[in-house]
Formats: structure tokens, C-alpha cells, sequence
């Protein structure tokens, strides 16, 4: 008896180790072989997991185009909250590097805000996984915990289409999320095509 309670919690502490390591962020997998021409285009966000702070809250569109030196650029665009009840439509501009050009999934994004009071940096920028086609994951980590984990991140679940994903395509997102440690951590996105309330 007492040879199957210590396997028994042997096999839980197992587990838990697993799965912690599977959650240190190092160990996320990108989109192989990422091609920025196949992904640029227009793309619509459908559900989101939040840093943070401030961030884009609805109707969230972003068209990438990559210029003759390959390198990306992208314009987005959606609703935001300012201090609390000011609902405002904020555009945003961002250029992408490849710190390692054998890993072209993993990018760094520089980001500015159009406007003053919008918020400008850089993020990592990976794309976990897209079809070009139809569907994308993006992921970043802003800060790391001491085990590797992501201690404040953000991903977007990106669509070429406003109006959803099959549910065949929906099972693989399912399937990222959990990869990524974000499973139940995302909200949806409203696309309404209301973008003007307030223009900024």
C-alpha cells in the first residue's frame, strides 16, 4: 500500500514537473520556415489574451506589407479605453527585425502609437502558428519569471475573415493556446466594423 501512494505521488510531482517545463517560455515553438510575404495582407483579431496596462480592446485589424528588402511592416488599428470611460479609435504603427534569420518566426516589433498619449516600445513578436490563409497566432512575453515562465504576455488570434474560423481551425488554435500556457486566459474580440466613435 504504502508502494502505491509513493507512485502515486511520484507520478503527480512528474507531472507537475512536466508541465511546468512546458511553460518556460524558451521552449515555445514558432511557425517553420515563416514566410512574411505569404502573411502579409490584412488580418483580423478574434480573440485576445491581455499584458498589462493599456491595450487595444475591440474591432483590432493589422495589415502587414514586407518591402523589397524583406523586412515587415504593419499598420493596426482599434478601440481603446483612456482613463476609463473615454472610448477613443487608435491607430498604430510597428517595424519587425529578425534577430535570428534561422528563426524567422521569432521577431522583435517596435511599436509607436499615433498619438501622443498612446504608448510606444518594442515586444517580441512570434507567430506561433498561421496557414497564411485563414488563421494566425501571435505571442509575446514581456517579462519573465524566474522559472522561465511568462510573468506578463499577450497573444492575438488572428483571421482573414471578421466573421470567425471553421471549427476545424478552431480545434487548432484550442491546441496552440494550451502549447503556449494561455488555455482560457483569451476573450473574444468584437468586429463590429465600428471603428469611429472618437479618432485619433
Amino acid at each position: 500500500m504504502d508502494f502505491q501512494i509513493f507512485a502515486l505521488v511520484m507520478l503527480f510531482l512528474a507531472c507537475v514537473e512536466q508541465s511546468l517545463a512546458s511553460c518556460v517560455v524558451d521552449s515555445f515553438t514558432v511557425k517553420e520556415d515563416f514566410d512574411p510575404k505569404r502573411y502579409a495582407g490584412k488580418w483580423y483579431a478574434l480573440q485576445k489574451k491581455d499584458p498589462e496596462g493599456l491595450f487595444l480592446q475591440d474591432n483590432i485589424s493589422a495589415e502587414y506589407t514586407v518591402g523589397d528588402d524583406g523586412a515587415m511592416v504593419a499598420s493596426s488599428r482599434g478601440r481603446v479605453t483612456l482613463f476609463g470611460f473615454w472610448v477613443v479609435c487608435a491607430d498604430m504603427a510597428a517595424q519587425y527585425s529578425v534577430p535570428d534569420p534561422g528563426n524567422p518566426g521569432k521577431m522583435f516589433m517596435n511599436y509607436q502609437g499615433l498619438a501622443s498619449y498612446l504608448s510606444s516600445g518594442g515586444d517580441n513578436y512570434w507567430v506561433i502558428d498561421t496557414d497564411y490563409d485563414n488563421y494566425a497566432i501571435t505571442y509575446a512575453c514581456r517579462t519573465l519569471k524566474e522559472d522561465g515562465s511568462c510573468e506578463d504576455g499577450y497573444a492575438l488570434v488572428f483571421s482573414r475573415n471578421p466573421r470567425g474560423l471553421p471549427p476545424a481551425i478552431q480545434r487548432v488554435v484550442r491546441q496552440k493556446q494550451e502549447e503556449i500556457c494561455m488555455a482560457g486566459q483569451f476573450q473574444p474580440v468584437l468586429q463590429s466594423g465600428m471603428y469611429s466613435v472618437f479618432h485619433i
